[in-house]
């Protein structure tokens, strides 16, 4: 018992040993007001997101701001002895890092990591086809007098030298996106890659327009999949977003799915809608303020229309205008819908509330009327019939499920009045 407690010494929660920086310049690598931490460690250490083997260990992830050259350096105090342990080993944290990286390529060596900083960085540029600039914040200065640049480029999967770059770029996928794999080389893919434009010496006045002082920091991306829509159109779907933690809050991922996706794609003439794969609740309420703000001034959402249910009009002209998927036109509707609702005309609100849940009841709805019709056909149906929650217990469920969906179009609504 005593040797199992020692043990427990030596099993340190990834989370809380991990920093993750990006560096500018030399002086970056000891700066500690640029660490951010990961978001989750599962896909790189398993489901506990722990490490046995190690006291006091500390995992530092450095990366060269533009290029991302990436820096490993695992330390601690003590290592686990196997001759104690009864042949326990202590789990290889390097091997596990370097299963992120494609060709093993990091430096574990930090004076060679900034020798290659230095060489690189100055040179490096974005890869790919310019398609979007910004500015941040996007009406003047921020707080210290200046007002930042960003540029999104777009590339496919057949460009070999922006596939080598961005297999870098996945390495922090792992940390911050839930479910990730790293993506096939498929020439339907398309990486929209965010990056940062500015001068390595702000101080330097004389340089401003010295292009050789120009510099780049990657700050996210967008994948696009570009599948095939009978007869013979295409049906963009936004895979995976993200956006790196020293560049979030300030309207970035929402520039991508508002502007930079959206103009890149309208402008072609062989794209049915826009559609995306599973977005977490953060990109989806992004999507849902701009869907909505977009259809309010659509005559098939005009208050009577929406009071009178969901059309085909809706479909159609959310569609045709805006590249909005037939899906998400329904969660579109519903929130405007909700939005001239008088919450306090009690049939108003009960019709509102009856046509909500019949959409979240749909799939339980479909799978019994499946069930049935199989039993009418004389197939064993009872264990299937047994899982199936009762009609009270759906009910509870169901009325748990609308409040949630109206908690978060409420929000997205407010979200439309404060930009009004």
């Amino acid at each position: 018992m005593s040797q199992l407690t020692d043990l427990k010494a030596y099993v340190s929660y990834a989370l809380d040993c991990t920093r993750l920086r990006l560096v500018r310049d030399e002086a970056d690598v000891e700066n500690e007001e640029l660490v951010f931490a990961p978001e989750m460690a599962h896909q790189i250490f398993g489901e506990s997101e722990s490490i046995f083997g190690y006291r006091d260990l500390k995992i530092e992830i450095m990366a060269s701001a533009g290029p991302l050259d990436l820096y490993f350096d695992i330390s601690y105090t003590k290592k686990v002895e196997e001759l104690q342990t009864e042949g326990l080993k202590a789990d290889d944290v390097e091997k596990s890092l370097a299963d992120m990286v494609e060709n093993g390529s990091y430096y574990t060596n930090v004076d060679e990591f900034k020798r290659v900083h230095a060489s690189k960085a100055p040179a490096f540029r974005p890869i790919g086809t310019k398609v979007d600039e910004f500015k941040y914040p996007p009406d003047g200065k921020d707080s210290t007098g200046t007002a930042r640049t960003f540029e999104v480029y777009v590339a496919s999967a057949e460009n070999a030298e922006y596939m080598k770059f961005h297999t870098r770029l996945e390495m922090f996928s792992f940390w911050y996106i839930d479910g990730f794999s790293r993506v096939e080389i498929d020439p339907l893919w398309l990486f929209f890659t965010v990056y940062e434009r500015y001068e390595a010496d702000n101080n330097n006045e004389s340089a401003a327009n010295d292009t050789s002082n120009v510099r780049y920091a990657t700050v996210g991306y967008v994948s696009v999949y570009q599948y095939y829509s009978y007869p013979n159109k295409v049906r963009p779907r936004v895979s995976q977003i993200l956006i790196l933690p020293p560049f979030q809050k300030l309207g970035i991922a929402t520039r991508l799915i508002k502007h930079t996706t959206y103009e890149y794609f309208r402008k072609k003439e062989n794209i049915t809608d826009i559609t995306f794969e599973e977005p977490i609740e953060a990109i989806q309420h992004i999507r849902s303020v701009v869907d909505a703000k977009r259809c309010k001034s659509l005559p098939a959402f005009a208050p009577d229309k929406l009071l009178a249910g969901f059309s085909k009009d809706m479909l159609h002209q959310a569609r045709d205008t805006y590249l909005i998927n037939p899906k998400q036109c329904r969660v579109v509707y519903e929130i405007l819908r909700l939005g001239v609702t008088d919450t306090d005309n009690a049939d108003q609100y009960r019709a509102y509330r009856v046509e909500v849940k019949k959409r979240l009841n749909m799939n339980y709805s479909r799978h019994r009327r499946d069930l049935a019709r199989a039993k009418k056909r004389g197939v064993d149906v009872t264990v299937a019939m047994c899982g199936l929650p009762s009609v009270a217990e759906r009910i509870e469920s169901l009325n748990a499920e609308y409040k949630t969906v109206e908690e978060i179009y409420g929000l997205v609504l407010q979200k439309l009045l404060a930009e009004a």
